[in-house]
């Protein structure tokens, strides 16, 4: 633990967390986390009296970890008929297709995060025949490396991300995917406890599998250069192109982030840069009021102001 309190040593390895094993840069994402990990070791390395400060630099420093960015890259969300056709392929798949279908239709129409789909159950949900339904998220299974795990399992049980223990929220269901559970219900048998999207062997759905699904279509439908490009690359960019959707038709932001488990900070940080369609009308709320009566600003003759702006009364010339 010596070697800490040399400066070049610490530089070195804080370089080492931002290079990849194959010599390439690491993502910003994945260098900041672990900086982040290496300051918990070494926090507590100083409350087990091994080390007296933390080494790491504090402040603005040439090291300093890369600056990462959470706003949704707007490139990557799907439009309609995009979105449409891929899910179409997707029912034409054999066995699963269809429910394949309905899992990542859950994550379109109702914005759910994957883990929270995955772990979703027939009597978590309000399905009528017809119209609106509702989604009642409580549970989240993301998936875990087994090495950390106790067990043979890969994914672990939590509470929604954000919200406190045994916190529930609900979710309007858009009345198409209403109609595709409902569906999926009838056509499974599926009974109240009943995971909606079990994997093939029953139990939960693993992300290679939906992953995978999910690559191949892409390659089916888009074009290649569509296919190379970021749209619609991740699973998760179902869910940013749901929440546009929402905050792009005049949503309030609140309502939006109630349905998607956000606070509204985070909400409009992450989506700012995707919300378009309202410019034109947006600008003529400011047109009226950002006039000046009786002054024109355009530039007459010798670029002075046409016409003069008034003078003071009693002013000498």
């Amino acid at each position: 633990m010596s070697a800490w309190e040399d400066t070049k040593h610490v530089d070195a390895v804080l370089q080492a967390l931002d290079i990849r094993l194959d010599g390439t840069p690491a993502a910003a994402s994945s260098a900041k986390r672990y900086r982040r990990v290496l300051n918990v070791v070494l926090r507590y390395a100083i409350r087990q009296n091994v080390l007296a400060d933390n080494p790491l630099p504090k402040g603005r420093d040439e090291n300093a970890a890369p600056k990462t960015s959470g706003a949704v890259d707007k490139r990557s969300l799907l439009n309609p008929g995009q979105a449409a056709a891929l899910l179409v392929w997707i029912a034409s798949r054999p066995r699963t297709g269809h429910r394949l279908t309905a899992f990542f239709a859950t994550l379109s129409y109702a914005g759910l995060r994957p883990e929270e789909a995955v772990a979703l159950r027939v009597e978590d949900a309000v399905l009528p025949s017809t119209g609106w339904g509702e989604l009642r998220v409580h549970t989240a299974a993301p998936e875990v490396s087994k090495q950390w795990m106790d067990d043979s399992e890969t994914h672990e049980t939590r509470d929604l991300k954000g919200r406190a223990s045994g916190d529930t929220r609900t979710v309007s269901v858009h009345p198409a995917l209403t109609w595709i559970l409902h569906t999926l219900v009838t056509q499974d048998q599926l009974t109240a406890g009943s995971l909606f999207f079990p994997g093939e062997k029953g139990g939960l759905l693993a992300g290679s599998v939906y992953r995978q699904a999910w690559d191949k279509a892409r390659k089916a439908i888009l074009t290649e250069h569509e296919y190379r490009s970021p749209v619609g690359k991740r699973v998760y960019d179902l869910r940013h192109t749901c929440l546009t959707t929402w905050l792009n038709h005049g949503i309030p932001p609140a309502q939006v982030a109630e349905w998607a488990g956000n606070s509204v900070p985070v909400l409009l940080s992450t989506y700012a840069r995707c919300i378009t369609g309202q410019t034109v009308e947006l600008q003529q709320r400011i047109e009226g009021p950002q006039k000046l009566p009786g002054v024109s600003l355009a530039p007459g003759p010798r670029g002075s102001l046409s016409p003069p702006l008034p003078r003071a009364p009693g002013r000498a010339r």
